[in-house]
């Protein structure tokens, strides 16, 4: 079920937790903000420019949310993952192809996970799940973006992304080589 209930238990260091993946609301916003700018300085810090990732704020970033949230475009959608008391820890975001020529017709367009909750299956879960999502929407595969040098990309290939394209991103003032992974065979 697309942005159902997700729960599954996974084991991490001795421990079971069980995680909820559900469609985002508005109330929701200043959460994924918070994981959005965590996971931005942990993930891209000697990526991406200091300047931009300092300049990012949850505040900011809650505004975009929450706008987006209360005005989501048909074919859109954001997935959070939350802990049983309903802490968001992770989220995604999903949408028709923005490339021109796109290499699938999908796009995955976020996939962030808290950096205390990584590792325990969360961003799988919601990998899952967002590529479900963009099949009920009709999509027959479905594309990602990632920095080439983000070790997340090995994350999406044992996730079954398949390397479809490259491009050179022009971003806060330099140059990022991206890699496109694609999942095909979504509507069976």
């Amino acid at each position: 079920r697309t942005g159902g209930r997700d729960r599954r238990r996974s084991r991490s260091r001795g421990m079971i937790a069980e995680r909820d993946i559900r469609h985002a609301r508005p109330e929701d916003a200043e959460a994924i903000a918070r994981v959005h700018v965590e996971t931005w300085r942990s993930t891209y810090a000697g990526l991406v420019p200091d300047h931009y990732l300092l300049g990012m704020s949850v505040q900011g970033q809650a505004l975009r949310w929450k706008k987006l949230l209360r005005r989501l475009p048909r074919g859109q959608g954001v997935l959070v993952a939350a802990t049983p008391d309903g802490a968001v820890v992770g989220f995604g975001s999903w949408a028709p192809a923005r490339n021109r020529p796109p290499p699938a017709s999908g796009e995955i367009q976020t996939l962030y996970v808290a950096v205390d909750w990584q590792g325990r299956g969360l961003g799988a879960a919601l990998l899952a799940n967002l590529l479900r999502a963009l099949a009920t929407e009709g999509h027959a595969d479905a594309y990602l973006w990632v920095l080439a040098e983000n070790p997340a990309r090995f994350f999406y290939e044992r996730q079954g992304g398949q390397r479809a394209a490259e491009q050179v991103e022009h971003f806060a003032g330099t140059q990022l080589l991206e890699y496109a992974y694609r999942w095909a065979g979504l509507a069976r």
